[in-house]
């Protein structure tokens, strides 16, 4: 199932409609989706504990506390289950053609949460052992199969649902194509301001549906080319406001209408893109033809290399030899560049024979070691393994020196943006003889930076940074193209307010992109030193474009005195919470273990939003709100994962009471994600003192939470001086 759009890309121009329909005309509200999602990552976890109950060996008795304790898990399945039923069922009735599986499928959710309640109610358990004790579960086998057929169930109905959003974008898309083509061919400005009225309304429609597609894609490179298609969607609504509105004003000039058919080109092909990623099939059954990046090939073959140690036959020397040739290859996109430094490609080069020496070396140190398979030959084959390895590191560390020094270099000289400026100037004046001048230099900027990209791609180190090197090389492959357009119209019509307005926007973009390029190579630094730091999106990714009129920023108004009152003693109780959060994760020795680290940043967010009652730190507007609000939601899930993951180190009655303490914290972090989203789509403004009270409740849990682990962990720690204690004194004896 879909969630809702990430923040700063709810919107591709125009405020509308939240509902969106399929082909077939049905209504569908995108919170069924957002709902749907809440409870099934609500059920989920549930269900896991219900796995943890029942994985215990047959012949261990359970307290009437810790028969409670089931009790109340089995309840809260098939509450979820109700509530997740009655979500499928409202699926199922805007849905006919699928309503009968749905529904099948839903009966079996219900019955399979009754039967779980049932089988843990320990009201029906009304035998005792001789012992006084209670057996855990009275059909421990029955508890396994209503969990299975749950899953089972839950399982198609998400399968179905997916099927529903699969084609309300599909439906969509078609339907801002078939605007696209109206607006193509509209001859007055009547006719023009009527059609882009519903094509905005059709734009926020899809950004809707694919925002909540990319935030429930697992796949980071998907998300990625998801998010690229979206912003290049959402910039060239705008541009093609502006362009179509010039070619009105000036029907008869060429550069104009090569203009708006640039901009009509490229959406149509990010339109393209959303289905293709969507349905995960490719036109006329089209392969990704990219080739992969320097970083990504000499990774595999190290990785070859290595697996050598443990198997002398696991690669072909053909294949290593091929691999290494074929790196070889593509290192001389930085050799062959006009823009590398004559020190970086000798120091290249260098670097390339000898890793063809170190290769040649290993292979015939490996076939020897096939053949004689002695100790000696082995360690020799180690030595050479780690040569080899130290060479293609050297090589890689040159190239991203290489590429990044380009980079800033470039930027630096590129920061002013001088020959925009001067392009503005010159259409103004109307002088087609400065124009020339300019649209030269700033072909020949483009090619630079299109160069750069391209050498930024091979040491991007991740695939969604690889995507987005990609992405800036097309903008400003594209966006050159079109400015040079714009500023001959606006030349040629030195007067035109609208052809100044179109010049401006494609102006906005490029600069736009070369801001963006300044945080990709700080996060391509990051990934090559090992320093992602706490992101919890790629920076880099495209964002709204600034002057975008319909995707206003969001003003809270200002409250009166009483509620600034108000606010600012919840926000002194919320300070009051994170002082304990803080002495909690004081008495952790390791603060560097995951359920301290993800605490603490609760607590910062949660800090932060106390000095925004104050009227002191960064947070400034009610979009900041949002996002730190989306942040925290996003810390604590990963904290009650870490929790969750620490708990399998505990005994049944240590684990379940920690899980039933996770699961305290879990749905509110899911309400402050849909409280978050259901905003952003709505536009709607949250009240900061309802902010503050979800916090508080969430972080009082937290710091539950945290002293409850720290005692586990403590626990557990002692558990096992004891036995290494206990296995000393043994060996002593013995």
């Amino acid at each position: 199932m879909a969630a809702s759009p990430v923040p700063g890309g709810g919107g591709c121009g125009g405020a509308g409609a939240v509902h969106s329909c399929n082909a077939s005309g049905f209504a569908f509200d995108s919170g069924l989706e957002i709902r749907t999602r809440s409870v099934e990552q609500t059920l989920l976890p549930l269900v896991s504990q219900i796995t943890t109950l029942i994985n215990h060996k047959d012949n261990i008795k359970k307290s009437d506390k810790t028969l409670q304790a089931i009790q109340r898990v089995g309840q809260a399945v098939n509450l979820a289950v109700g509530r997740f039923v009655k979500v499928g069922e409202a699926i199922a009735n805007e849905n006919w053609d699928l309503k009968e599986e749905i529904n099948i499928a839903c009966i079996e959710a219900k019955q399979a949460g009754e039967t779980i309640a049932a089988l843990t109610d320990v009201t029906r358990l009304n035998h005792l052992e001789s012992d006084g004790q209670i057996p855990i579960l009275a059909d421990k086998a029955g508890v396994v199969q209503a969990a299975r057929l749950l899953l089972s169930s839950v399982a198609k109905v998400l399968l179905l649902a997916d099927r529903v959003v699969i084609k309300q974008i599909v439906a969509s898309r078609n339907k801002v194509l078939a605007t696209m083509e109206r607006l193509e061919k509209v001859s007055s400005f009547q006719e023009f301001v009527q059609i882009f009225s519903q094509f905005g309304n059709e734009m926020v429609e899809f950004a809707h549906l694919t925002g909540d597609r990319q935030n429930d894609l697992k796949d980071e490179k998907k998300k990625a080319r998801m998010a690229v298609a979206r912003a290049v969607l959402e910039k060239g609504t705008m541009m093609l406001l502006t362009a179509s509105k010039t070619c009105l004003r000036h029907p008869s000039c060429d550069s104009a209408h090569r203009n708006k058919e640039g901009v009509f080109g490229r959406m149509r092909a990010a339109l393209d893109k959303v289905i293709e990623i969507v349905t995960e099939c490719r036109p006329n059954g089209e392969t990704d033809s990219s080739s992969a990046s320097l970083f990504t090939g000499i990774k595999e073959l190290k990785l070859n290399i290595e697996a050598l140690r443990e198997n002398l036959y696991f690669e072909s020397k053909e294949n290593l030899c091929t691999a290494l040739e074929v790196i070889l290859e593509r290192v001389e996109d930085f050799t062959d560049s006009a823009y590398t430094s004559h020190e970086h490609r000798e120091r290249i080069l260098e670097l390339s024979a000898q890793a063809r020496a170190e290769m040649q070396q290993f292979v015939s140190v490996w076939m020897q070691a096939q053949s004689t398979k002695t100790k000696s030959a082995a360690e020799e084959l180690e030595l050479t393994v780690l040569r080899v390895s130290h060479s293609l590191n050297e090589l890689r560390k040159e190239l991203h020196h290489t590429a990044m020094r380009l980079a800033a270099d470039l930027l630096k000289f590129h920061a002013d943006h001088e020959v925009l400026k001067a392009l503005k100037l010159t259409g103004v004046e109307g002088n087609l003889e400065a124009l020339a001048e300019y649209a030269c230099k700033l072909s020949e900027q483009k090619e630079q930076l299109v160069e750069m990209c391209r050498l930024l791609r091979h040491v991007s180190g991740t695939e969604p940074l690889e995507i987005t090197c990609i992405h800036a090389e097309e903008t400003f492959l594209v966006t050159g193209q079109q400015i040079i357009s714009a500023a001959e119209t606006l030349t040629l019509h030195p007067s035109s307010k609208i052809a100044k307005e179109n010049l401006d926007v494609f102006c906005e973009a490029w600069e736009s992109q070369i801001s963006d390029l300044a945080t990709l190579l700080r996060e391509i630094n990051d990934v090559f030193e090992g320093r992602r730091g706490e992101k919890y999106d790629h920076l880099s990714l495209p964002k709204p474009m600034k002057n975008n009129t319909n995707l206003k920023s969001l003003k809270p108004d200002k409250p009166d005195s009483e509620e600034q009152a108000k606010i600012a003693k919840l926000g002194l109780k919320l300070a009051l919470l994170t002082s304990d959060a803080d002495c909690e994760l004081e008495k952790w020795e390791d603060q560097e273990n995951e359920i301290v680290r993800h605490g603490r940043n609760m607590s910062r967010v949660a800090y932060s939003l106390y000095l925004f009652t104050r009227g002191e730190g960064p947070l400034k507007t009610s979009q900041d709100l949002v996002h730190l609000l989306e942040v925290f939601a996003a810390e604590g899930l990963k904290l009650t994962s870490n929790v969750q993951t620490f708990s399998k180190q505990l005994k049944d009655d240590d684990k379940l009471m920690l899980l039933l303490e996770i699961n305290k914290l879990i749905p509110l972090c899911h309400q402050l994600q849909t409280m978050t989203k259901t905003s952003l789509q709505n536009r709607v403004i949250l009240k900061v003192d309802k902010c503050i009270t979800k916090i508080r409740s969430m972080m009082a849990l937290v710091v539950q939470l945290l002293s409850l682990c720290y005692k586990l962990q403590k626990k557990v720690e002692n558990t096992r001086w004891v036995s290494a204690a206990n296995k000393d004194t043994m060996d002593g004896k013995t």
